[in-house]
C-alpha cells in the first residue's frame, strides 16, 4: 500500500508518529514530548549526531539498503533524516534504525520501550490491512450495482471499525497503531472478502449482516445496528 498515512504508535509513555510510505518516525515530535516531560533531562537534537559510532551505523544501513549505497555522509544524513517543514508534523522524520538509535539516546531507562515497541509488525498489519480493503471493495463491486459502490464501501468502512475498533469516525484506523488491532482488521477484511470471492456472501445486505453478526460477538448489538442501518 503506497498512499501515505501517518499512524500515531506509542512508545512508553509517549505517541510517536510513523509514517507508512517509507516507515520514517517524527523525531521532533518525540523530542518535544521528551523535553515536556523530563526537564531535568533535556535533549538536543543537534547533540544526537554526536553520538559515538553512529557515523558507523548510518554506513551500516547504507550497505545493507541498496538505495543508500552510492552516498557520502552529508548526503547519506539528510537522506535518513528528512526536514519537512510547513506540514501538521514538521521536522526531522528519521530512517527506522536511525529513529531506534535516537530514541535510545533520550535515557537508558527509555530503551526498554524502545525494544518492545520495535518488536511489532503493526506497520506490516496496516499496509496488509489497506491491501486487503482494496481486496474487499473488489469482491464488493461484485456483488452491488456500480452507482451503489461508493455507499456500500462507506457503510462496510463503517461497520468495520465498529467490529474492530468498537467506534467509528473518520480516519479511525489510524488512530489506533495496536498491532492487534491491525492484525484484527486485516484478517476481517480478508475473510469477507473471501467469502464473497468463494460464493458463500452473494450480496451487500448478507455482507452487513455477518458483520453484524460479528459485532454481536463482542459487543452490545444496539449501537451498531443503527449506526450503519
Amino acid at each position: 500500500m503506497k498512499t501515505n498515512q501517518e499512524m500515531v504508535r506509542q512508545m512508553g509513555n509517549f505517541n510517536v508518529i510513523q509514517r507508512t510510505s517509507d516507515g520514517y518516525f517524527n523525531a521532533t515530535g518525540l523530542l518535544r514530548m521528551w523535553n515536556s516531560a523530563n526537564p531535568n533531562e533535556q535533549r538536543r537534537l543537534d547533540n544526537f549526531w554526536e553520538v559515538t559510532h553512529l557515523d558507523k551505523l548510518m554506513s551500516e544501513i547504507a550497505e545493507n539498503e541498496l538505495h543508500f549505497k552510492s552516498l557520502n555522509f552529508g548526503d547519506l544524513k539528510n537522506a535518513l533524516s528528512m526536514a519537512c517543514r510547513g506540514k501538521k508534523n514538521g521536522g526531522t522524520w528519521m530512517h527506522p534504525i536511525l529513529f531506534v538509535k535516537f530514541a535510545m539516546y533520550l535515557s537508558p531507562r527509555f530503551e526498554y520501550h524502545v525494544l518492545k515497541f520495535v518488536s511489532d509488525e503493526m506497520i506490516r498489519y496496516r499496509n496488509d490491512a489497506g491491501d486487503a480493503y482494496k481486496e474487499l471493495s473488489s469482491a464488493i463491486m461484485r456483488i452491488v450495482p456500480k452507482d451503489f459502490m461508493p455507499k456500500a464501501m462507506c457503510r462496510v468502512g463503517e461497520a468495520l471499525n465498529w467490529v474492530v475498533f468498537g467506534n467509528h469516525e473518520k480516519d479511525l484506523r489510524n488512530k489506533h497503531g495496536e498491532e492487534h488491532k491491525q492484525r484484527e482488521l486485516y484478517q476481517l477484511e480478508k475473510k469477507v472478502a473471501d467469502l464473497i470471492n468463494e460464493g458463500f456472501i452473494t450480496n451487500f445486505d448478507n455482507v452487513i449482516n455477518y458483520l453484524r453478526n460479528q459485532y454481536q460477538k463482542r459487543n452490545s448489538p444496539q449501537v451498531f445496528n443503527q449506526s450503519v442501518a
